[in-house]
């Protein structure tokens, strides 16, 4: 068996184990990577363990940390309260505008882990708050970073583009961007349906009588229709732990009544630290875990109170899960594997069935690794049957751009860490395996329903 094969089949014992017995899956991952290797690939243990995403480790660590704080200062309870008024009340509204917000920040250049680390902590107090199912809300934060991901002026359309330029290429930019962005427009659609969305129509969070605000007096939602999540949801998340961050409006630091927008003085400042993450993230592409990093510093020091129980917060088993993982597939790509698999696609003489194949590789690696790295590594492998003229390249790009992006719901990717690691209003085990189940289904429907629509009937030129 070549070292190829053991690495693979190395990959499926882990996740075997992992499902079946209650060890974390990074634990595995982070010993398969020692043993495949160094005793397979005859890697050192520097080359292993600079494979390790510190870059990733620094965002779930930053952000988690920084939000902590923010919740436990009142502060995120404050952006919801303050986000349903300014929606007078329609409770359907708060998923499709966070889709709408992550698609233009994205769209605009932003790359999609920060827009994820900025909006997923406020998102999910929309869930916490107002009986939101979680999945719906960090569903469609995730497409929407995806929706805006390939115009011209992103990060990920950039990079596409540069790629089919070095390749001497013919690219396409508007059938990039909008195929994306109606893939993740359905895509979103489907969720919307799938966890609860409908039953959200028909709901508003309405002003009882004898109120001044738009808010219950203990800032709770009045009686109405019961919340959209599921039994097992709502019981899970009374069972929540504190690490899932859900204590009610006004815990921790003092302030204000919960029907009350008045802001404390740290409050004040931690939603001026935000405005800074927002701003140095998006404006001046800085890091957003060490700027995360700095702002959570910086408002532990001014408020020790509200630090207080911050640091175990921090999505810890998470980070294990997500920096395992992404450790082994680096392995992979150090040993070859993933080349090996690419070329053995590539040089399969049918271009359409070539296309579809390279499609669900893309697919597959990216919902473990970068979707960066696999986009600039799986274009090149098509370009063979690209020149031959028999299939088009617009339509293999876009097919192979979403397939490779839409994926990002998945819990490996940076993405759909940040959304576990910050999921409020939903037990984080249980939230984990939801998201695990639907970035499963995704990764096997989305590659082939880009190819039949935009590959198979050639087109696109």
């Amino acid at each position: 068996m070549s070292a190829e094969h053991v690495s693979i089949l190395a990959l499926v014992i882990m996740f075997v184990i992992g499902t079946l017995l209650p060890i974390n899956l990074g634990a595995l991952a982070l010993a398969g990577a020692f043993l495949v290797g160094t005793l397979v690939a005859g890697m050192s243990e520097d080359d292993i363990v600079s494979a390790f995403p510190g870059g990733l480790f620094v965002i779930l660590v930053g952000v988690t940390y920084l939000f902590a704080i923010a919740t436990n200062n009142g502060t995120v309870d404050w952006l919801v309260r303050a986000s349903v008024r300014a929606v007078r009340g329609r409770i359907v509204a708060i998923p499709i505008v966070m889709f709408l917000l992550a698609a233009l920040f994205t769209a605009i250049g932003a790359p999609a882990p920060a827009v994820a680390a900025i909006l997923a902590p406020i998102a999910f107090g929309f869930a916490a708050e107002y009986g939101i199912n979680a999945m719906l809300i960090g569903v469609l934060v995730a497409h929407g970073t995806n929706a805006g991901a390939f115009s011209p002026i992103s990060v990920l359309g950039g990079i596409v583009n540069g790629v089919l330029d070095k390749e001497k290429l013919p690219g396409n930019d508007l059938a990039l961007f909008l195929g994306s962005f109606l893939f993740n427009v359905a895509a979103a659609a489907i969720a919307f349906v799938l966890f609860g969305g409908i039953a959200l129509l028909h709901r508003r969070h309405t002003r009882p009588a004898g109120t001044d605000g738009d808010e219950a007096p203990d800032g709770k939602e009045p009686a109405g229709p019961e919340p959209t999540t599921d039994p097992a949801t709502e019981k899970a998340a009374e069972k929540a732990p504190a690490a899932t961050a859900t204590e009610p409006a006004g815990s921790g630091e003092s302030g204000p009544a919960a029907g009350d927008l008045r802001l404390t003085p740290h409050q004040i400042l931690t939603l001026a630290g935000i405005l800074v993450l927002c701003v140095a993230a998006l404006a001046f592409d800085l890091d957003v875990g060490l700027v995360a990093i700095t702002v959570a510093v910086v408002l532990a020091i001014t408020s020790p109170d509200a630090h207080r129980g911050a640091v175990e917060k921090i999505a810890w088993p998470t980070v294990l899960l997500i920096g395992g993982v992404v450790t082994y597939v680096g392995v992979l790509e150090e040993m070859g594997t993933i080349d090996y698999v690419g070329d053995a696609i590539a040089g399969i003489g049918a271009p359409l069935l070539a296309a579809l194949l390279i499609c669900y590789l893309g697919g597959v690696v990216s919902a473990f690794a970068s979707t960066v790295g696999i986009l600039g590594a799986l274009i090149p492998l098509a370009v063979p049957f690209l020149l031959s003229g028999e299939i088009g390249v617009a339509g293999v790009v876009a097919a192979l751009a979403i397939s490779s992006a839409i994926v990002d719901v998945s819990p490996f990717s940076t993405t759909g860490a940040l959304l576990v690691a910050n999921v409020r209003g939903m037990e984080r085990d249980l939230f984990y395996r939801r998201l695990f189940q639907y970035g499963t289904a995704v990764t096997l429907i989305a590659p082939p329903a880009a190819w039949l629509v935009l590959v198979a009937p050639g087109w696109l030129g």
